[in-house]
């Protein structure tokens, strides 16, 4: 068995440079152990003014990462995919001898899928040290989750590569495909890892022998190895993952399918009254946590409701990136507040920007609403 022990950096330079990043365990563990940021208090005008230079360039900067940092957001697409979750990782704790089914989030891009799922990593890793301790029987390190993100034409040699890279193993840099792959794999056994996520899988091309290949090994580790599979991407059901097919190639990766749970997540959407009141939810929660001077009861929620809906168009990935950047602006410029003026020198993603105008005229012909009923009728 290979000792999955902290390495000393001296050992390697590389390890400084990945210490923070979810290439490496030090850097998921900084990421699922770290206490919550507290949030900066919200100073009046006359406050900020009191301010010494050195104390206000301080007060700035913690609001600067703080807005940076605004969730993750408990949306109620977030919430149910973590139920969903929860469910098929625990109905995995079976017996060695059974196989152990995966898991796909397939959805659009800038709909939070991997902020959901690290969310839901950072409290499995908390529940299982919490519940085994740090350390196996062994006496190796506890890591109840591996991490492992794809890249362009990932072959197995690669995605065992990855695997390594993770736990900072001496071997990661000499070796066949097997060689990784036993060395991975021993360490996914030695450190007790329970959940592999495998992020950006569109990357993988499954139509090519590299594709294969890969499959090929998730089917191995779900066979052979005390682990779930949770596959992160874009498009996996027009990549075929889930598809049956009528030759071999299709045939093995059909396999992977009829074993694979496929989960999704939905943008925000307001053609419904429930719709509009969890958007409603979202925009409260956000104005919640917005540190602004002139910042007032329903600025957010009431007065930027189908302002920022046209401009995200319910993707919580696009809101948040207007949301940061115009906070940045507020605090940068002096203006302390967010409005449409503001928002509308913030620039956002090309896909949403495209997208606006419809919205935008849809709002003003009164095609579209985003505030709830309920909410309408007591601001008359």
């Amino acid at each position: 068995m290979i000792e999955c022990r902290k390495a000393d950096p001296a050992d390697d330079l590389r390890a400084k440079l990945d210490h923070l990043t979810l290439s490496r365990k030090e850097g998921f563990k900084g990421l699922a152990e770290a206490p919550s940021r507290p949030q900066p208090e919200v100073l009046s005008r006359r406050q900020l003014k009191a301010l010494g230079e050195t104390a206000r360039a301080e007060f700035d900067r913690s609001r600067r990462k703080w807005h940076a940092n605004l969730g993750p957001l408990q949306t109620p697409q977030m919430a149910a995919l973590h139920e969903d979750l929860w469910d098929i990782v625990d109905s995995n704790d079976q017996d060695s001898d059974k196989v152990k089914g995966g898991l796909a989030l397939d959805a659009f891009p800038g709909l939070g899928k991997t902020t959901a799922v690290l969310a839901f990593a950072k409290k499995f890793h908390r529940r299982e040290i919490a519940e085994a301790g740090e350390f196996t029987d062994a006496g190796f390190e506890r890591w109840p989750v591996c991490r492992v993100g794809l890249t362009a034409n990932t072959g197995m040699r690669d995605f065992n590569r990855a695997i390594l890279e993770f736990y900072g193993h001496p071997g990661r840099f000499r070796g066949t495909a097997s060689d990784f792959g036993y060395r991975a794999l021993d360490c996914v056994l030695s450190c007790e890892a329970k959940l592999l996520i495998v992020d950006d899988l569109h990357f993988l091309r499954w139509r090519n022998r590299s594709g294969v290949e890969v499959s090929n090994h998730f089917k191995y580790i779900a066979n052979e190895f005390p682990v779930t599979l949770l596959m992160i991407g874009v498009g996996l059901k027009m990549r075929g993952l889930f598809d049956e097919g009528e030759d071999f190639e299709d045939a093995v990766l059909a396999q992977t399918g009829r074993r694979t749970t496929r989960l999704d997540m939905e943008p925000f959407t307001i053609k419904t009254e429930q719709g509009r009141r969890d958007w409603r939810d979202m925009l409260l929660a956000i104005e919640q946590r917005v540190v602004l001077a002139d910042k007032y009861p329903g600025m957010i929620a009431d007065e930027l409701s189908d302002y920022l809906f046209a401009r995200s168009t319910g993707h919580i990935g696009s809101l948040m990136t207007v949301i940061n950047r115009g906070c940045q602006k507020a605090v940068r410029t002096g203006a302390e507040r967010l409005d449409e003026d503001l928002l509308s020198t913030v620039k956002n993603d090309a896909a949403s920007e495209e997208a606006r105008r419809e919205l935008q005229l849809a709002f003003e012909t009164g095609k579209l609403k985003s505030r709830p009923k309920a909410k309408r009728r007591k601001a008359a």
